[in-house]
């Protein structure tokens, strides 16, 4: 098999066409209008940034691709297939006008043979030997399909997941399949080797096999020779008994590797080309959810702590690159992760080899999420994509559980929702899923009236956030856990917007039902308006009261004996349809990153609690200013998993403290001092095994109190790469900066630059939420551009979305121009040089709207 990545020299249109003779028209006929085309590279969607537009919703319909091939099969009499490794959600595949073949479903893997379409296409001389290829792709809303249109993510078009073209034989190798039985007491493995092949000509010959077994460290373990006829299906080829197996466990994943070779015995004596290979790794482990009690791996109890993943990145949606997927792996297991749910649909291969690698396990699910159940169309899909999703993905050692569905008790796509029908359909699927692999089980998320039908079941369990108060979470779920048999609780966290602090968190517990039987999620609660307190609708949404509440879990579950695990949702923000109110528009902000990969303050509590390698960290890195006023008792918090931690104030050291996880909230290490005011310079200094580590950070404390805020100031920084950074300040008429200021800020731009939008991130949205009264964009100063910004209206609020409420107070006049020149901004003020050149204006106007605007030149 040979097979090359399709990733350069594709052309994109965005819109429906006639048919795929509109594709190619323009190169025969040039007396016709010509669609529009774009360059682009692969893999790629034609959602990238569409999704976070907050002034409107994202495009959903056709998408076209098209690209000139060379293709060169070395194999004689061998098959050319196109393998997407996912597409969405529909796709039509054309060899020039001729359909060859078409799927349905976003997230598997599918193959196309372009054979003799490919050989046709060779008798246009206009294309001089180069085969056209033209894919559409179509996400358009269909109620008929899955996942629902209903559910918290985007359902991207495009060839988001890399295409490539695969060159075999006339009879090769498809599928290969490594079953792996370990003994009890874990001394000894026996192994079966399956097989099927691709033989679309249904050929009858004999074959002879070559299978090797390769052990972690590469060394050859076995070698085996199979003389056989040609076979449907999967057949086992061989079976072998490895004695004291290496284990693959998170800290220690030893992959294992099966090669199989085939030769066709009448073409090889002439052609030994005709020969090809496949190679699959896996993993010698067993697994266990204990009755009512505890996960297993191996024999030995492992708490499972684990976080969730969808497919999406600033800027380009999910088309990611290798090294992207790559780099986000890494950053979970740097977490301290050793597990994940792929939320909520089948996910790249590269994600599941990553798993393999890292030792990160797996509950792998298809996308029947929210909406109810539909007709026959609708069930085939969901049972297509559970076989495919078993077929694919079988090998990976990481994955020990197929989620069959997710919030499956949400009514919305029908007029009709009968419980019964779908408890008999999610039967169906669990049968079939034991059938298609017996080594794995099933599970759901979130469905109650089908919680015995599974083998594992995670409740909805949101204390602290949708329902109830975090201090709820461990009494839930003792309650949840005694209810099934096997207890596993996916999802929990809470919204917050990146670089928004407060020096007090929620407060409004008292109004909050609490209680262990009232921390569900229910329908509603996800909105910002209506229902019943919470804190999701409340609340500040800041990093203070996530990483505060994520400290709460992270200790309970340290201590929490009878738990198998959980997994917070979810690692990173990520665009959503249903979300629109968010502080930034069209953004679910439950992550521990942005969508960028930047970290936010909760990453380094997880580390504390999850991680051996010795690190400190202090909350708050990205709060320039704190306040409170003189005198008063202030706190600093340090999350570390060092044994002890000392900290200086300003060069004078406020003592040593031991840590200890059950003293909440930062397992002791948290200092309560009086700060100086304006600059505060702060340095902890942990311990841990002999290892000395450090972090400090310096912020400004503010003793003014302010008002409602009245004013703006923009600045605008020069950044090393060359982008400028400008930035919002709200202040009150007494010029105090307004550090509770939540309005929403509008950034514009004018000239030849250009904004860098619809990222999703804190530096990257134009429509977005003051953090501690101030915001920031990117912008791509292409020629000199002149920025402005627009605030709606003044109001001095803590809830997430109060941008917009009140009117518009009197405001400054007065702007100071000024212009970038080679480096130097240049205006009545002394010119600052280099990459910290700045340049600052106030409020210019008030539009009868209650808009206000302020001008700068960067």
């Amino acid at each position: 098999m040979i097979k090359h990545r399709l990733i350069e020299n594709w052309q994109h249109h965005r819109g429906s066409l006639g048919g795929p003779w509109e594709v190619w028209r323009q190169d025969k006929l040039q007396n016709h209008y010509n669609v529009p085309w774009h360059e682009v590279e692969l893999p790629h969607t034609y959602n990238g940034l569409d999704v976070l537009d907050p002034d409107g919703k994202y495009y959903q319909g056709q998408g076209w691709y098209r690209t000139l091939l060379k293709l060169n099969n070395p194999y004689p009499q061998g098959r050319t297939l196109l393998h997407f490794e996912g597409a969405g959600q529909r796709s039509d595949v054309y060899v020039y006008t001729k359909k060859v073949g078409s799927h349905l479903g976003g997230y598997d893997e599918f193959t196309i043979d372009i054979t003799e379409a490919a050989e046709e296409a060779l008798k246009l001389e206009r294309y001089h030997g180069v085969t056209p290829i033209a894919v559409a792709c179509d996400n358009s809303r269909d109620l008929e399909t899955i996942p629902s249109d209903a559910s918290d993510f985007n359902l991207y078009g495009g060839i988001y997941r890399y295409l490539n073209v695969v060159y075999v034989p006339a009879i090769s190798l498809e599928r290969l399949h490594i079953e792996t039985s370990l003994s009890a007491d874990l001394e000894s493995c026996q192994i079966a080797v399956r097989a099927s092949l691709y033989n679309p000509l249904q050929r009858d010959e004999e074959l002879e096999l070559v299978i090797r077994l390769h052990g972690p460290d590469g060394r050859e373990i076995d070698e085996f020779t199979v003389q056989t006829q040609t076979w449907e299906g999967m057949k086992q080829l061989a079976s072998y008994e490895i004695a004291t197996p290496f284990l693959w466990t998170p800290a220690e994943p030893h992959l294992y590797s099966c090669t199989v070779e085939l030769k066709n015995g009448q073409t090889q004596q002439t052609n030994p080309i005709s020969q090809t290979s496949i190679t699959e790794r896996f993993g010698v482990r067993s697994f266990e959810f204990v009755k009512q009690g505890p996960f297993k791996l191996n024999g030995e109890r492992l708490l499972l702590r684990g976080t969730h993943r969808h497919e999406d990145h600033a800027g380009i949606g999910p088309a990611m690159t290798e090294d992207m997927i790559r780099t986000e792996m890494q950053l979970i297991k740097d977490m301290g992760a050793n597990f994940i749910r792929l939320g909520h649909y089948q996910q790249s291969r590269i994600v599941l080899d990553l798993c393999d690698e890292l030792g990160i396990l797996v509950w792998e699910e298809i996308p029947w999420c929210r909406g109810g159940l539909g007709g026959e169309q609708y069930r085939q899909q969901c049972r297509d994509m559970l076989s495919a999703m078993i077929e694919q993905h079988y090998n990976h050692p990481s994955v020990i559980l197929w989620g069959l569905g997710n919030e499956n008790d949400w009514e919305c796509d029908f007029d009709y929702f009968d419980q019964e029908e779908i408890r008999r359909f999610m039967q169906e699927l669990h049968d079939l899923s034991h059938k298609l692999d017996p080594s794995r089980l099933t599970a759901i998320r979130r469905c109650e009236f089908c919680k015995d039908i599974i083998d594992v079941y995670s409740p909805s369990i949101w204390a602290g956030w949708y329902r109830g108060i975090y201090t709820d979470y461990e009494e839930s779920s003792r309650q949840a856990f005694e209810n099934v048999d096997a207890f596993f609780h996916m999802e929990w966290g809470a919204d917050n917007l990146a670089t928004r602090h407060v020096e007090k968190t929620f407060t409004g517990f008292e109004f909050i039902g609490q209680g262990g039987g009232n921390t569900d999620e229910r329908d509603g609660d996800y909105l910002l308006t209506g229902g019943e307190p919470r804190v999701s609708r409340d609340g500040d949404w800041s990093e203070t009261y996530f990483c505060e509440m994520i400290d709460w879990y992270l200790k309970s579950q340290e201590h929490m004996d009878w738990l198998t695990g959980t997994a917070q949702w979810s690692f990173k923000d990520f665009a959503t349809p249903v979300r629109p109110d968010s502080p930034i528009p069209y953004l679910n902000m439950k992550g521990i990153v942005e969508r960028d990969f930047t970290k936010k303050d909760a990453y380094y509590v997880y580390q504390s609690y999850w991680t051996d390698q010795p690190m400190v960290r202090i909350e708050g890195h990205t709060m320039p200013v704190r306040w409170g006023s003189q005198d008063e008792i202030k706190r600093i918090k340090v999350y570390s998993n060092c044994s002890e931690a000392e900290l200086f104030l300003n060069g004078i050291s406020l003592g040593v403290k031991q840590r200890d996880s059950r003293n909440f909230p930062a397992a002791g290490l948290r200092w309560d001092t009086v700060l100086q005011p304006g600059v505060n310079q702060v340095k902890v200094v942990g311990t841990k095994n002999d290892v000395t580590v450090t972090d400090e950070l310096s912020f400004e404390y503010q003793t003014q109190s302010w008002g409602v805020p009245t004013e703006l100031k923009l600045s605008a920084q020069v950044q090393k790469d060359g982008l400028v950074l400008a930035e919002v300040l709200a202040y009150d008429a007494q010029g105090v900066l307004c550090l509770d200021a939540t309005n929403f800020i509008r950034f514009g731009l004018t000239g030849d630059g250009e904004l860098i939008d619809h990222q999703g991130t804190v530096r990257g949205s134009s429509l977005i939420q003051l953090a501690n009264g101030r915001a920031r964009i990117l912008i791509d100063p292409v020629g000199g551009a002149a920025a402005n910004v627009q605030i709606s209206g003044f109001v001095s609020a803590s809830g997430p979305a109060s941008g917009g409420a009140g009117t518009a107070a009197p405001v400054t006049a007065g702007l100071t121009t000024g212009a970038v020149n080679d480096g130097i901004i240049h205006d009545s003020q002394a010119p600052i040089t280099g990459a910290s050149a700045r340049k600052s204006a106030s409020v210019v106007s008030v539009a009868s709207d209650g808009l206000s605007t302020v001008f700068i030149t960067i």
